[in-house]
């Protein structure tokens, strides 16, 4: 696992996940702007780590679908503080090894699923910003947001195309 501090300034971090070597326009817009950047797996190309990192500090773990030699150096979770608040990422949300709650996370964002979710369990926020990648199934194409200020966080999710 991976440890990085974003600095104090920070207030909006960008989240993706799914994008399967798949960087759309309307996810460069929708991000344009973040103070950083979360990106929760299946990324499948460092061309697309490459793209996000132009746009802010970049923070990101390996998904079921990222192999060869470029995806060995990611992990499979990381940790980050935001301000006040401890966030936990990680691709598949089975695949979490711990009680967030008990290790001080206030935010666990995973990917996996392709369906975008916000939920609050035992004072843990459990983001998944949906599939920004191709469109699986009926599912929308779509990206999310953290807002963080001091120990506040709340998260939203949008559709990049209408």
């Amino acid at each position: 696992m991976t440890s990085r501090r974003v600095p104090s300034t920070a207030t909006r971090i960008g989240l993706i996940s799914d994008t399967h070597n798949l960087v759309r326009p309307e996810a460069m817009r929708y991000l344009d702007g973040c103070d950083a950047i979360i990106h929760a797996g299946d990324i499948c190309n460092t061309d697309v780590l490459d793209k996000l990192a132009k746009i802010a500090p970049l923070t990101a773990v390996r998904g079921n679908n990222d192999s060869g030699e470029w995806a060995a150096s990611l992990p499979t979770h990381a940790r980050l503080t935001v301000q006040q608040v401890t966030i936990l990422v990680v691709h598949d949300i089975a695949d979490l090894d711990c009680a967030p709650r008990d290790e001080g996370v206030r935010v666990v964002v995973s990917g996996h699923s392709h369906k975008p979710s916000i939920a609050e369990r035992d004072g843990v926020l459990y983001v998944n910003p949906g599939s920004a990648g191709p469109r699986r199934f009926k599912l929308p194409v779509c990206a999310g947001t953290l807002m963080v200020e001091g120990e506040q966080v709340r998260a939203t999710f949008d559709s990049l195309l209408t």
